[in-house]
């Protein structure tokens, strides 16, 4: 592919939301904040764009974008039907960290939907990224870092990932959420495809009945986020189990570091011992355990519903393809 040679970084303010605007409209590749983690966005509508993406990224041409619109309205435009059950949802849980798997309008080229005939579509809620949506209309974008790799939560983590083949990162700070959105397909059965901030309790209080899918999809997925190995570092990953001082203390070689929640060690990141919070923290520890040592020891986490978001991407972290 074609290397950039300046990437240029951008702090939150009109000139860069611009410049953004800018580069999207021309074809280019724009790295934006969300709410979840930043995202790698082209225009939707634009197969060349989009194309470049996956180019940039190494990511296989299975697995498909989410497309991120500025609401209901704009969902139309890229979707075939839009069924009251997806008003439903989006009246309760747009703009934010959900993803609705919906029939394809004609607007979405196949490069976005790995030749599928649906389409992932979200509302962000970081402003910056609304912001730009105005102007351009619908984006398709995962998130901005290497395939598989640790998705990037902060500026730094995407220049550090991408740096030689983008052109622009729009500066958002820190993401809130700090994992992927929730995807949710309402083709069938209302089922679970990737869990996230929204769980299966929070879409069952509005729309009854919701299965939950876990597990790895071969061929053509149906959503991001289902293969057997992601959101991984390039350092070698090893579970203990939770509140396992002795089990910790023995997997601490001198060339590894920890991620804890309940234990102590010198060389070990703790985050918060509450869903939400570890799961805000998460790939920024992960992106710095990684810069530091050949192996991270990671305490496991509770098995519990909560959790399970959380647990889902520790699993793909440490597994081996």
């Amino acid at each position: 592919m074609i290397k950039v040679s300046h990437v240029e970084t951008h702090v939150v303010g009109e000139e860069g939301i611009a410049r953004a605007i800018e580069r999207l409209r021309a074809g280019a590749l724009v790295a934006l904040p969300t709410e979840t983690v930043y995202g790698l966005a082209a225009l939707a509508t634009r197969a060349d764009s989009v194309a470049a993406i996956f180019a940039a990224k190494g990511r296989p041409a299975n697995n498909p974008l989410i497309v991120h619109v500025a609401d209901g309205g704009g969902a139309r435009t890229v979707v075939r039907e839009w069924p009251a059950i997806a008003q439903t949802l989006a009246e309760a849980f747009w703009p934010g960290p959900l993803t609705l798997v919906l029939p394809r309008g004609a607007s979405i080229p196949d490069v976005v939907t790995a030749g599928l005939d649906t389409v992932a579509v979200r509302a962000p809620a970081h402003p910056l990224f609304r912001r730009v949506l105005e102007a351009t209309g619908p984006l398709a974008a995962p998130s901005a870092n290497r395939s598989n790799a640790v998705s990037p939560t902060r500026a730094e983590h995407v220049l550090a990932s991408l740096g030689g083949r983008i052109e622009l990162i729009l500066d958002g700070g820190p993401c809130e959420v700090g994992i992927e959105s929730t995807v949710l397909s309402l083709v069938g059965t209302p089922t679970v495809l990737r869990r996230g901030a929204i769980t299966p309790e929070m879409l069952r209080a509005h729309i009854g009945d919701v299965a939950v899918r876990d597990g790895i999809a071969e061929g053509a997925r149906p959503s991001p986020g289902m293969s057997a190995r992601h959101y991984a570092p390039d350092a070698e990953v090893v579970f203990v189990p939770r509140g396992d001082d002795q089990a910790l203390r023995a997997a601490m070689r001198d060339d590894a570091g920890a991620l804890v929640h309940t234990l102590e060690h010198a060389r070990a990141l703790r985050l918060p011992d509450e869903p939400m919070a570890f799961a805000h923290g998460l790939y920024a520890a992960l992106h710095e355990l990684d810069a530091r040592h050949a192996r991270i020891v990671i305490e496991q986490v509770p098995d519990a519903p909560e959790w399970a978001a959380v647990a889902d991407r520790l699993r793909r972290a440490g597994r081996l393809e």
